[in-house]
């Protein structure tokens, strides 16, 4: 299992740099676009809120992209995230070898 040396980008962050901003659309007209929460909407935007597959659904509609992106992008974080937080995993005896 290879786990990547650098933290990779939230989906949040995605979403602001290539959406967000070139667009110019706030988080109010997207949040009401989208029918969720202005709330819940900047807590993803902000890096401190996870894609749910609803929330991939949404997202993909409103910006012409698939669902799997996004929950790609959100697992391949929380991996990472994970792999950062204990290192227990590492200690694992692999049962099969590759």
């Amino acid at each position: 299992m290879t786990i990547r040396k650098r933290q990779p980008t939230h989906p949040g962050g995605i979403l602001k740099r290539h959406y967000f901003e070139p667009l110019s659309l706030t988080i109010t007209e997207v949040a009401e676009n989208i029918g969720v929460s202005r709330k819940t909407l900047s807590k993803i935007i902000n890096e401190r809120g996870s894609i749910t597959p609803d929330m991939a659904l949404r997202l993909s509609k409103a910006f012409n992209t698939s669902a799997e992106l996004w929950l790609n992008l959100q697992a391949t974080y929380d991996l990472w995230i994970a792999s950062q937080r204990s290192k227990d995993w590492q200690r694992i005896k692999t049962l099969i070898p590759a």
